[in-house]
């Protein structure tokens, strides 16, 4: 296959290097097409000596050959990463001002652009009408990840890392050419959860105890928004109801409904329940709420000493959602563990997904370093009988992936054989 890989001038272009060596080892032709600026990153020697192609940057380059429609008219895929906010902007307006983006205007084949700059740029009104520009014109256009930008910044903004830019585009020539991308195969668009809603909850609840403290937990919300980002990829319409989720972390694609407490949580999966074909409970929920909230700041008694908290339970929102739920809806729980003196992590997941009698229940092992937040992930999958029937492990993207892989296979199954609710399939494993 001749893939075009466009490089703009971004600090990401360094591992822009690893996408070409994949494509290249996967036995694809690859011209690099980087703009001036790139070069400033990694220079005309590395792109040459890993592509084995000449490299050029504007139309007066390989004009015996017209290149800048040559290239076009002959290449089955085109790759851009890193796509800056410049490139998206003059790709959206159609500039051609370069070789690259004169390609661009030039290629039928299909195009992916994978993003990074930093989040204040990618979250300005400009770059998300560039965005939308783009992918209302066909071109599929990947979300940035989250994580360490340039300098001390974090945040989204991070060109996805090659391996997922690698896949992606893969999967787009693939799905084109009509040899049946399914699953994770798919980057957007249509994909194995076309015509499904889905109902996503992330973060973790707080429960006020006035109004200056809460009671809560150390959830980030960044597993259940990567499952909802996924969703959205294989071509779900998407509801996330994100209790205290930091805004920049939040999916383009999907309809945010922010909560806080657990009750207003309830409230919203419940609603969102009535017409969802998937209801997925990540998020971190309160089992305990103070039985009475205070008006005014709570003060210290004249000895420094404060009043006891009365707590009372919480309602169990995901054995409630089961009770209720439609016939072959699929519900997946989550269930965050630790082991102790009573049993392991799995022991504990296994009479947990037993008492709430989810579909699917994901059961991962959290702790200081494990779990939340911007770390590696790991589920057992486990069925409404306790049964390990998967595992899915690697960034919170990854593990996304794994889940919603078995969540399509239970819904196969389920508009095939016409039955409602059952226990999932008891062999495989998903994810890595």
């Amino acid at each position: 296959m001749r893939i075009l890989l466009g490089v703009s001038g971004g600090i990401a272009a360094y591992k822009v290097a690893i996408v070409l060596r994949q494509l290249r080892e996967q036995g694809h032709r690859v011209r690099v097409i980087p703009t001036d600026a790139a070069l400033e990153f990694v220079g005309r020697a590395t792109w040459e000596a890993l592509s084995g192609e000449v490299v050029t940057t504007t139309v007066f380059e390989g004009t015996e050959q017209v290149d800048h429609v040559r290239l076009g008219r002959e290449a089955d895929l085109m790759v851009v990463a890193p796509a800056t906010a410049d490139l998206l902007s003059r790709a959206a307006t159609g500039r051609a001002d370069d070789l690259l983006t004169t390609t661009l205007l030039t290629v039928t084949c299909p195009v992916l652009l994978a993003p990074a700059m930093h989040t204040e740029m990618w979250a300005h009104p400009a770059t998300r009408a560039n965005v939308a520009t783009l992918r209302e014109r066909g071109v599929h256009v990947l979300d940035p990840a989250v994580g360490r930008l340039t300098g001390a910044d974090s945040g989204a903004g991070r060109m996805p890392e090659p391996e997922e830019i690698v896949a992606a585009a893969l999967a787009l020539r693939k799905r084109a050419a009509g040899e049946g991308a399914t699953g994770s195969d798919v980057p957007s668009g249509t994909g194995s959860l076309h015509g499904r809603t889905v109902a996503v909850s992330a973060g973790g609840t707080r429960e006020a105890l006035d109004p200056v403290r809460f009671l809560g937990n150390r959830s980030s919300g960044r597993q259940g928004v990567e499952l909802a980002r996924v969703a959205a990829q294989r071509g779900a319409t998407v509801h996330l109801a994100a209790a205290n989720v930091d805004s920049a972390l939040l999916p383009d694609g999907v309809t945010v409904h922010p909560v806080e407490s657990t009750a207003e949580l309830q409230a919203t999966m419940t609603a969102l329940a009535a017409d969802a074909d998937v209801l997925v409970m990540a998020a971190a929920v309160a089992d305990f709420r103070p039985a009475q909230s205070a008006g005014t700041k709570t003060k210290k008694r004249a000895d420094g000493s404060v009043a006891p908290i009365e707590l009372v339970q919480n309602p169990d929102i995901l054995a409630g959602l089961v009770a209720a739920r439609r016939p072959a809806q699929v519900i997946v729980g989550f269930a965050a563990e630790t082991g102790d003196e009573h049993g392991s992590v799995l022991e504990h997941g296994r009479a947990k997904a037993r008492r709430k009698g989810a579909d699917l229940l994901a059961v991962n092992a959290v702790g200081q370093d494990a779990g939340f937040g911007d770390v590696p992930n790991a589920v057992h999958l486990l069925d409404s009988a306790g049964e390990q029937v998967g595992a899915a492990s690697g960034t919170k993207h990854e593990v996304a992936e794994g889940i919603w892989d078995a969540v399509g296979t239970l819904l196969s199954e389920r508009s095939t054989t016409g039955r409602g609710h059952a226990a999932a399939p008891r062999t495989g494993t998903v994810g890595s």
